[in-house]
């Protein structure tokens, strides 16, 4: 798919569209999210006591109490993206963003990864906003570059990094720059597939071939509300599916095996890397996580750390598969995960 014009959708979006067609899905991912929520609230308040728990008992407690801890510190987040997702979608006059990018996607690009600076949203809400820019006309290896640079280079982010490690030590500044550059690079090595449309699942092909969002006020607000629940129906199972992966890792893994290898200077890269995967932190809190393993493991780590977590993890790669093909996801990890790496043994070598 070839760039987008300033007040054109991207193609595939307008061939396949069909006026005045209405989409009204099942909220069955809804329901189950809603259920397997409060399965798991009922099992953590109903639990026994940690004293009066055997093993098996107190890991299952522990799976729990962890998965749910994920989820409740996602859900705002998800939220905050679809409601941003809503007002670009729908309430943003047609062409109003495209017209104010620049029309070179070498220069869209690092202003779109520089967007997130505008937005305290985490990774979790990032992708239902990038869901809706893609309908707005903006181009898949556009949409990865905001994906993956927003919830690095976002003032929340920013800010508790500089709280955690202060400016001197070279880690602040070493996780904005890594993740502009990767999340830019990523984009521009996606910007030269020729069919970006591929890149979709046929699902979301087909949600965004919906009708256009024009219309009186009252019109705007229905459709507001379906595509709430349209999207709220597409996250919520892949937060919680997430979620308990990250939950069911953290009980099977021990951490001090990982913390073992933290003075190692390709170990601790790889090892904490790992980790980033496996906790499925918040990119805006993630960086007082991380600062307990400060004394452990070397600088170029902890790096890799802040800058592979935000793009990906087990619960981010849940939401992203509503978006991308299992195959394009394969990639994406495998690319992030070596420039994360190289990044990390960069400065554990250098610093």
């Amino acid at each position: 798919m070839s760039s987008p014009k300033t007040e054109d959708r991207a193609p595939f979006l307008r061939a396949a569209a069909a006026p005045g067609r209405r989409h009204r899905p099942p909220l069955t991912g809804l329901a189950v999210g809603v259920a397997v929520l409060g399965i798991m609230v009922g099992v953590r308040v109903f639990a026994p006591p940690a004293s009066a728990t055997s093993g098996m008992a107190a890991a299952a407690r522990d799976f729990v109490s962890l998965s749910i801890s994920v989820i409740i510190e996602s859900l705002p987040f998800v939220f905050l993206g679809i409601v941003l997702s809503i007002g670009v979608q729908i309430w943003l006059p047609e062409g109003f963003l495209l017209r104010r990018l620049p029309r070179h996607p070498a220069l869209r690009r690092p202003l779109l990864s520089l967007l997130g600076m505008l937005l305290p949203v985490c990774e979790c809400g990032n992708v239902p906003l990038a869901r809706g820019l893609i309908v707005k006309g903006l181009t898949v290896a556009e949409s990865m570059t905001f994906v993956f640079a927003a919830p690095i280079l976002n003032p929340v982010t920013i800010i508790t990094t500089q709280q955690a490690f202060g400016g001197g030590n070279g880690i602040l500044a070493s996780r904005i720059a890594g993740g502009f550059v990767i999340a830019n690079l990523i984009g521009w090595i996606y910007s030269r597939h020729p069919r970006q449309e591929s890149l979709l699942t046929v699902q979301f092909q087909e949600e965004c071939s919906l009708e256009d969002h024009a219309g009186g006020r009252n019109r705007r607000l229905e459709q507001s509300v379906q595509l709430f629940f349209r999207e709220t129906n597409a996250m919520m199972p892949a937060l919680f599916i997430g979620a308990a992966v990250a939950g069911l890792i953290q009980v099977g893994v021990p951490r001090d095996v990982l913390v073992a290898v933290g003075s190692d200077p390709v170990w601790s890269v790889l090892a904490l890397m790992l980790l980033a995967f496996v906790v499925a932190v918040c990119s805006n809190v993630d960086a007082f996580f991380i600062l307990s393993f400060g004394a452990t493991f070397m600088p170029g780590s902890i790096v890799a750390f802040l800058v592979f977590g935000p793009m990906i993890d087990v619960k981010m790669l849940a939401l992203l598969r509503t978006t991308f093909t299992a195959k394009t996801l394969l990639q994406l990890t495998l690319l992030a995960a070596l420039c994360a790496a190289v990044l990390g043994l960069g400065l554990n070598y250098v610093v």
